[in-house]
């Protein structure tokens, strides 16, 4: 007899069908029958077996045949006397990785190991639909049968152990006869029985605590165990944890398009992956989102996304008949404690996507052991996300929580709420930034909730929170707080070149200038436009509108009368003018900064003036003059470095070796260029600051590959891909295609590395 996918594929081309027509005609996916007829799935349900059926069109004789295979393909050991396995989903995407976990295990099972699974997650991440996609998958490992119990752990009064012993008995096919005969009490050891004697897959799913499923573990033979639960369980012993999130983007577009169809999904490819991204490729939302569409052919995709992107109706938008994702969230949340579920409606009010413990204190105004308890318990219960010291809302469930924060909580004391953490994090991001000012230092009180006992401890927390308190800059310009939005603005101008990769300082700047200027303050005003110019022009790129800015800021330092701005407009406007292609005009505009700083005794700027001076030799090709400029700024800096502040000589350091080898490059002095990346190496690792570190490898890789130095070029590569996170992400990108292209041990070239 013909496989089932065989025979499946033969009647539809006899049918004149294509997989969509099919699809359309049945009822089910074009994934889910593309997958029945290359043997992906090996086990149809039944219903899905009268759907093909139906849509094929068949005669009697067609569908006895066609009824035979999908017997024949179904694997010895359905479930005896328990009824049939719940339906699962056609179209499963993804969780390769826990299904080969699990097939792993299965084999185990054949030694005797008999292991148990708890798959953990939050309301609909999948894990109901993985436990079932096992039971197929797995079904050879477990010739005795596989049986899946529900054991309704969102019930207000769930069967307890004794109960679930008893049906999983019967499901096992064991006589009523022999079941009364042992009583209650010998029902248990008969249970451990079944499941040592014979191979089994047992799926106790939605268990509501550890008490309700321990029982029931085995401890020995060759069957396995899953356990699917919103809560962690956290209190089984000897178990395989298998948590589970949500899917990865490319796999949600394929559960969305498998829902669609593939013409209409290929159709609407953006709008699929933005409705994908506004489910926060939650599988429960995606179903929701795709049967919702699948059943209205009028409404377009991208007429569904929009109406999805408005936060204050999204959770209404995800209802398909009587599913409701904001249902499947409101089960877990009733069953909180008080504590829990009050932090769980004010995290709604971080402004970034994650926190630490100190911001939920200072939310709730609790303790931190009680803030640290009520964390943990909105873990266990699936409702918050952890990674390390870190605690992340789902997109979906934040908008759940801000619901139910409105409906429960007074608009007062969630404002109350939110300027406390708001305050707390402009204060804080101010002491931990004047770490990095040469007039400051370690703060001079101790910061609340907050560890910066050192300067690599302030930037670690700085960069940790950096969307949080970015956020609360906002919040603290639109409410008006002007000064406090100038203050940290001002904190932040020494650490911002210790982090020039971050991608917001143009942002900052930006917002404190404007915030100055509706205090009328033109000097500070002044300030934030010339560190305004020096992000767009450094750190974006974008030199054209950092000299404009330079402009403005000059204008406002002329107004203000201080000739110390006045002095780094031009400066700024100067590095802009090079990168512009424009190094004679840059050079008027050094000599204008340089005669503005001597007048007020500016050192910093007048070093800044030197470089930028050797910056226009560079410019204007005038090489051998801008080696020695750049080598004559770098001896008075050395000259002189005791007088000066950690951060600023640093930088000056970095940025004057770092030139110099621009110089060296161009010059083809490939030794003389290597030698000032090694000594910018040694000084970013020195700082601890990987960031820089890493982009000092890079540095030094181009000039390796310039020289034709290959195997060295190889190895910065390598050592500034081995930061990962912590990397400058343009040097990261930049290794790693290098190494992708070249392999991590590229020993070619070997022979010109002399």
């Amino acid at each position: 007899m013909a496989s089932f996918g065989a025979l499946l594929r033969q009647m539809r081309q006899e049918a004149s069908l294509t997989l969509e027509e099919l699809a359309e005609a049945s009822g089910l996916s074009v994934r889910g029958i593309g997958d029945l007829e290359r043997g992906r799935r090996a086990v149809p349900q039944r219903s899905t077996i009268a759907a093909l059926a139906l849509g094929l069109r068949l005669d009697d004789a067609g569908r006895a045949r066609f009824q035979a295979a999908a017997r024949a393909a179904r694997p010895v050991g359905e479930p005896a006397g328990g009824g049939r396995l719940p339906r699962g989903v056609d179209d499963f995407v993804g969780r390769r990785t826990e299904l080969d976990g699990m097939r792993t295990l299965a084999a185990s099972a054949e030694n005797g190991y008999c292991p148990v699974i708890a798959v953990s997650g939050p309301p609909g991440v999948g894990k109901s639909s993985l436990a079932l996609q096992a039971t197929r998958e797995l079904a050879g490992h477990f010739p005795a049968g596989r049986t899946v119990l529900d054991l309704r752990g969102m019930d207000e009064d769930p069967p307890g152990p004794e109960t679930l012993t008893l049906r999983c008995l019967k499901a096992f096919g064991v006589a009523d006869r022999d079941l009364a005969r042992s009583g209650p009490e010998g029902h248990l050891e008969m249970y451990r029985d079944a499941m040592a004697e014979q191979p089994r897959l047992l799926v106790l799913d939605n268990a509501r605590d550890e008490a309700q499923v321990r029982p029931l573990l085995p401890g020995a033979g060759r069957s396995m165990v899953i356990i699917t639960s919103r809560r962690m369980l956290t209190g089984l012993n000897n178990v395989h944890r298998m948590p589970l999130g949500e899917l990865t983007g490319a796999e949600a577009e394929t559960m969305l398009s498998g829902l669609l169809g593939t013409e209409r999904a290929h159709g609407e490819a953006a709008a699929v992956a933005r409705i994908a991204a506004l489910c926060g490729n939650l599988p429960l939302a995606l179903r929701v989102a795709g049967n919702w569409l699948a059943t209205r052919t009028g409404w377009s995709a991208d007429r569904f996304a929009e109406r999805l992107s408005a936060e204050g109706r999204r959770l209404d938008s995800l209802v398909a008949g009587d599913v409701r994702v904001a249902a499947a969230f409101d089960l877990s949340y009733r069953r909180l404690s008080p504590p829990a579920a009050r932090l769980f409606r004010l995290l709604a009010l971080v402004p970034g996507p994650d926190t630490a413990t100190a911001g939920a204190g200072i939310l709730t105004g609790l303790d931190l052991f009680d803030v640290e308890d009520a964390l943990e318990e909105l873990v266990e219960t699936g409702l918050l996300a952890t990674d390390r010291d870190r605690y992340r809302l789902h997109d979906l469930l934040r908008l759940f929580a801000e619901s139910r924060l409105k409906a429960e909580d007074s608009a007062v004391d969630a404002d109350t709420a939110r300027t406390s953490l708001r305050h707390w994090l402009l204060d804080t991001t101010v002491l931990a930034g004047r770490w990095y000012e040469p007039k400051h230092g370690a703060p001079t009180t101790p910061p609340v909730l907050a560890d910066l006992s050192d300067r690599n401890k302030a930037r670690l927390w700085l960069q940790a929170e950096a969307d949080n308190w970015l956020g609360a800059l906002r919040a603290a310009a639109a409410a008006g707080e002007h000064a406090r939005v100038v203050e940290t603005a001002e904190a932040m101008h020494w650490f911002s070149d210790e982090w020039l990769f971050w991608g917001h300082w143009t942002e900052v700047f930006r917002t404190a200038a404007s915030s100055a200027r509706s205090q009328g303050d033109r000097l500070a005003e002044a300030t934030q436009l010339n560190y305004q110019a020096w992000a767009l022009t450094i750190c974006d790129g974008r030199p054209a509108e950092g000299a404009a800015c330079a402009t403005r800021a000059l204008e406002a330092a002329r107004e203000a009368g201080d000739l110390a701005q006045q002095g780094w407009s031009h400066t700024y406007r100067a590095w802009a003018l090079v990168r512009i292609g424009e190094p004679s005009a840059a050079a008027e505009h050094n000599g204008l900064a340089a005669d503005l700083f001597s007048r007020v005794g500016e050192r910093h700027g007048a070093v800044a003036a030197m470089f930028g001076r050797a910056g226009a030799l560079l410019g204007a090709g005038r090489h051998h003059e801008a080696a020695d400029a750049y080598r004559q700024s770098l001896a008075v800096v050395e000259a002189a470095a005791e007088t000066y502040e950690a951060p600023f000589l640093l930088n000056a350091r970095l940025n004057g070796h770092g030139a110099l080898s621009d110089v060296l490059i161009a010059l083809r002095r490939w030794d003389e260029a290597v030698e000032e990346l090694n000594v910018c190496v040694q000084y970013a690792h020195d700082s601890g600051n990987t960031g820089l570190e890493s982009r000092a490898y890079a540095r030094l890789a181009r000039a390796h590959l310039g020289a034709g130095r290959l195997q060295a070029a190889t190895a910065a590569y390598r050592a500034a891909a081995a930061f990962g996170a912590g990397a400058e992400p343009d040097a990261r990108k930049e290794a790693q295609a290098y190494l992708d292209q070249h392999g991590p041990d590229d020993d070619s070239g070997t022979a010109s590395d002399n």
